[in-house]
């Protein structure tokens, strides 16, 4: 391919956005069965002919960083840390080049269960730090969620995280009202003793259907008035506009240390204009947005003996009918046939 032709290719979409943050999904399985991610009976995983093969994904990563432009990878599941090779696809993405000559930056988000023993492998091959989804610290809010006694494991895989220089460590907390949203306080508290930073999610509407509505979604300026009641808040510049948290500093207290919480209001204040996020599934499909009804296959054509610059131009097209935003206001909305856990995160 020459320089001309890789100059041309770009992740843009019709509204002048362009993608260069990738999430990819490496296993739709998951050892929790959070409420608002799946049933608490679990789903059909895909088959495992249906799931991308170690070389597949790498062979994907590497266009997307080499030929399109992306700068940082997220990966994610289901529970990525259920790939068993997972450390080598790290390895191979912290070896490629952006544009920019440097290595991608590179994330994970986890449930934390096994982390405490993958953590220091994991930083050895190049991975930057971790997003830790924990929705509650009190153990019986948390089974009732996830629906699995593992708390203590969470504990031990953010300790683990922190000792491996995984930081800034991120805790992801999906609000729930009547379900976890008084103990975001204690949440709070915990993630500025353990030096992490606290992510307060307004519950989206990706998992079983009857688990979501406006009523039972908390949203952002609830959030902050109830945590303004024990901390003291003040909004931070927004640095990155494409960063889905806004984020507040919260002062030290008497039984605290300061630091910074975000919000990420997906539904009350979404961030959709400066989106910069393209999405590869488990099975190989693009999704161009979180919440979109159609995907783009590459398996297929991957799988067909399609070259890299056809496989490229096949994501660019996908991504050039991305949609100004999510639409979850709009009176037509349909939520995503695909789960939480099926789309990654």
């Amino acid at each position: 391919m020459t320089v001309e032709q890789t100059q041309t290719l770009a992740l843009r979409d019709q509204w002048g956005r362009v993608a260069r943050d990738l999430r990819v999904s490496l296993t739709d399985r998951c050892n929790l069965r959070c409420s608002y991610c799946m049933p608490p009976e679990g789903l059909d995983w895909l088959p495992t002919e249906q799931t991308l093969t170690d070389s597949e994904v790498m062979r994907l990563i590497r266009i997307a960083v080499d030929m399109l432009g992306i700068e940082e990878i997220r990966f994610t599941g289901g529970e990525p840390l259920l790939r068993r090779s997972l450390l080598e696809i790290v390895e191979f993405a912290h070896s490629l080049r952006t544009v920019q000559g440097t290595a991608p930056d590179l994330s994970l988000t986890t449930n934390a269960l096994g982390l405490d023993k993958k953590a220091h492998a994991l930083a050895d091959a190049g991975l930057s730090r971790v997003n830790v989804s924990m929705d509650s610290v009190d153990p019986e809010v948390y089974k009732h969620i996830s629906h699995r006694d593992r708390l203590h494991d969470v504990f031990l895989g953010i300790n683990a995280a922190r000792e491996a220089g995984l930081t800034p460590v991120k805790i992801n907390a999906v609000a729930m009202r009547d379900v976890n949203d008084a103990g975001l306080k204690d949440l709070l508290r915990y993630a500025l003793q353990a030096g992490a930073q606290l992510r307060i999610i307004e519950h989206m509407p990706l998992g079983p259907r009857e688990t979501w509505s406006r009523k039972n979604m908390v949203p952002q300026d609830e959030i902050l008035d109830f945590l303004s009641e024990e901390f003291e808040l003040s909004e931070a510049p927004r640095v990155d506009r494409s960063a889905p948290a806004q984020l507040w500093n919260v002062a030290p207290g008497p039984d605290h240390p300061g630091g910074t919480v975000g919000v990420i209001a997906s539904v009350t204040k979404p961030f959709c204009r400066d989106c910069d996020r393209t999405r590869l599934t488990a099975d190989g499909q693009i999704r161009n947005c979180l919440f979109a009804r159609g995907e783009t296959d590459l398996r297929g054509p991957l799988r067909s003996g399609a070259t890299d610059l056809e496989l490229a131009k096949i994501w660019v097209g996908a991504m050039w009918e991305k949609k100004p935003g999510h639409g979850i206001d709009d009176p037509g909305f349909v939520q995503p046939d695909r789960y939480m856990s099926e789309i990654g995160g």
